[in-house]
């Protein structure tokens, strides 16, 4: 039998937004409403004004209000009834970095490498291998996000609740997020805070770049030093006061001690002699969060960055001079 579901929207759609479905913002919707299709697609049918709440067009960061009414444009996506596979070794291995899971939120210590959704070429990610793991949650959503190459704690709401209370902490810096990374050089001092704003920038390739500059978005991080190695690296942690695009990578090279294994940041010879030493990775790791729950509770996790990292700082300690 044909399958005529409403999810492969052969023309034009119209979706009401129900108080439950309020808050979130309308790209993140869109992904979630039209799986399957690249974010760059989505993206491009909100510049083009495709998409129209209320008749209108808006930004992909605005956020949809109870009783707004959505046009989705045509689109063309995979029939439903053929999922993205996540392969089991995927699989387990996400089920075993679970840190943290009640009945609406999960918090996972995701894998450096693994991006936190499919699209742009990528067949799946995070949430739709996590889809795949709990196939009895149809509300799961990502609450932020990690660049592909970060590893760390990751927040997964299980109901749109859970979800609109977790955006407003976010909002109003009520999770305390802290990250490690491994910089070139010797950081000075024992803390520092770099209060630099942040433009983003798209190059002619489509790769996304992020840079200091005094017409962008306001943006603070604060540092302080956990590990010396001698001249020639620093363990540091980060607190990001503000959740830019990339802001602790390009806060730390702002700084004049970029992260280790940066493809996009970082320095050249210092993530060189990291693979050397056995780290092929982005030395950069969001180890801990702290925020409180809808129900009063104060949730507190840490991620352990994995064996490569801490052989990697292993090496580095033992060349030292």
């Amino acid at each position: 039998m044909k399958n005529t579901a409403p999810d492969l929207p052969a023309q034009v759609q119209f979706d009401h937004i129900s108080a439950d479905q309020a808050g979130q913002r309308i790209d993140n919707y869109l992904i979630t409403r039209l799986k399957g299709a690249p974010k760059t697609l989505v993206y491009r049918i909100l510049r083009k004004g495709e998409v129209r709440v209320n008749k209108g067009r808006v930004k992909p960061d605005y956020r949809l209000q109870a009783g707004d009414q959505l046009r989705i444009p045509p689109v063309r996506l995979p029939a439903p009834d053929e999922p993205v596979l996540v392969g089991q070794g995927i699989l387990n291995a996400l089920e075993q970095n679970i840190l943290f899971e009640d009945k609406g939120l999960i918090v996972v210590n995701k894998p450096a490498g693994l991006a936190v959704h499919g699209g742009s070429g990528l067949h799946f990610g995070v949430i739709e291998a996590m889809r795949q793991l709990r196939p009895d949650c149809p509300q799961l959503e990502l609450v932020h996000r990690l660049d592909r190459d970060t590893s760390g704690c990751l927040m997964i709401a299980k109901k749109r609740s859970v979800l609109r209370h977790l955006h407003a902490a976010l909002r109003g810096d009520g999770v305390n997020k802290r990250y490690w990374a491994l910089v070139r050089g010797r950081w000075p001092g024992a803390t520092k805070k770099v209060h630099a704003p942040l433009q983003k920038n798209n190059l002619r390739s489509g790769e996304r770049m992020v840079e200091v500059d005094p017409a962008g978005k306001e943006s603070l991080t604060e540092f302080s030093v956990l590990q010396r190695f001698g001249e020639r690296a620093t363990l540091v942690e980060a607190r990001p006061i503000t959740g830019r695009t990339h802001q602790i990578r390009v806060h730390a090279k702002y700084a004049g001690h970029p992260i280790g294994g940066d493809p996009k940041y970082g320095d050249d010879d210092f993530s060189r002699e990291l693979r050397e030493l056995g780290g092929k990775r982005l030395f950069l790791h969001a180890r801990s969060l702290a925020v409180t729950l809808a129900d009063g509770e104060a949730l507190q996790v840490q991620a352990e960055p994995g064996s490569m990292w801490d052989e990697t700082l292993r090496r580095l300690a033992a060349h030292v001079d």
